[in-house]
């Protein structure tokens, strides 16, 4: 019987381990939860940067659009008042500039 009440103290946690387990718990999460607010604060800027350059972009796309539309409406008005050979040049010139950009790059 004294062996069996020895094992049962030996292997019962007393109130001082249970402290220092929970207060090395507890610094542990904290660590854990500093660096999750360091993090969420972090994808924060990110998303904010991002949004941002977004903005930009779109920008830069709407006066993009703005001037294709108005070169469009150029050649349309070329095309109507008769002006095949400027469009005859155009296609050549397109074409002439593709056959540049092909030679260059086969010969590279």
């Amino acid at each position: 019987m004294r062996r069996a009440h020895i094992g049962e103290t030996q292997m019962q946690p007393t109130n001082e381990m249970l402290e220092e387990e929970n207060s090395s718990l507890e610094s542990s999460l904290s660590n854990k939860v500093k660096a999750l607010k360091h993090l969420t604060i972090d994808i924060g800027t990110e998303v904010r940067t991002h949004n941002k350059l977004l903005s930009e972009m779109d920008n830069d796309f709407e006066s993009s659009t703005g001037l294709l539309e108005s070169s469009i409406a150029r050649v349309k008005a070329i095309a109507r008042t008769g002006g095949w050979r400027f469009i005859l040049y155009l296609v050549l010139f397109s074409l002439f500039v593709f056959f540049v950009c092909y030679v260059i790059l086969k010969f590279r």
